[in-house]
């Protein structure tokens, strides 16, 4: 039986799903024979969709190639929970690459039973291959529930995990019984992280950052973003998943009122559109 499922969502990114996939089947051969590769792809009749299906035939490891086109979301990536069929899941971005070892590491982490059912994340590591940021401080900035941040304990990638507050959800895995999920309401891009750290929290669970859990992130877009991006989607998620758990909204409201041109009754009408059950 396969130990870990190692998945990621789509949009338009051939590129990104090929080298992340290819960087794992190049870089961490020694657990190829314990895992399963997954693909949501959100826009499957696509060029890039088309691309990624074929590619994915070469594929030696298992692997699942899910079409949903069904309404667009960065969400979609908690699918990857639902078709898993093993007991550990790690979730990337289609355009992440793992430091050597990371996921053998993970693996045992899991086997020695320590991962008690918490959130596992890791540092994010920059282009430089030198500086991280461990965590997110969930301050409010550039539209964002969530500021970059770095813990001493965190640089060195052999330390104990510890707790952290919440991190960007480039790279995260958790045991898929022990999966809370995304609110299914969620549509287009943001909200996800803070939202997601705090449920885990509300359910009595942790989220823990594994300093040997290194992935480099391609922030970059010289071609532009393909998917839905909207300050309407980002606030309504950000009022769904704080009316879903029980948090208050006015920060919600004080920040973005700061931060953008819209009226407060723009934002009031947008929340109440989240209330009403279609």
């Amino acid at each position: 039986m396969k130990k870990l499922t190692i998945g990621m969502s789509t949009h338009d990114d051939f590129d990104g799903v090929y080298f992340t996939l290819q960087s794992m089947r190049l870089f961490h051969p020694e657990v190829m024979n314990d895992v399963e590769f997954i693909i949501v792809d959100n826009n499957p009749d696509g060029v890039h969709g088309k691309t990624i299906n074929g590619f994915v035939h070469w594929i030696q490891e298992p692997n699942q190639y899910i079409p949903f086109s069904d309404y667009k979301s960065c969400m979609l990536k908690g699918k990857i929970f639902e078709h898993a069929r093993t007991p550990y899941v790690m979730v990337v971005d289609c355009h992440v690459m793992m430091v050597p070892g990371s996921i053998k590491k993970l693996i045992d982490f899991y086997d020695s039973g320590k991962d008690d059912g918490n959130l596992l994340q890791g540092p994010l590591l920059y282009d430089d291959m030198k500086t991280i940021s461990t965590h997110f401080d969930l301050n409010w900035r550039g539209q964002m529930w969530g500021t970059w941040g770095t813990d001493d304990r965190g640089k060195d990638p052999n330390a104990e995990a510890f707790e952290i507050p919440a991190q960007g959800m480039g790279c995260f895995s958790c045991r898929k019984d022990a999966w809370l999920g995304f609110n299914p309401r969620f549509r287009g891009f943001g909200g996800e992280e803070g939202y997601i750290h705090a449920k885990y929290r509300k359910h009595g669970k942790k989220t823990l950052c594994l300093p040997f859990l290194r992935w480099a992130h391609r922030f970059g877009r010289p071609n532009g973003v393909t998917y839905p991006l909207t300050l309407e989607n980002k606030m309504k998620n950000y009022f769904i998943g704080f009316d879903e758990l029980g948090l208050d909204t006015a920060p919600i409201y004080d920040h973005f009122l700061a931060e953008t041109k819209q009226t407060r009754e723009t934002l009031e009408k947008w929340h109440a559109e989240t209330k009403v059950v279609i």
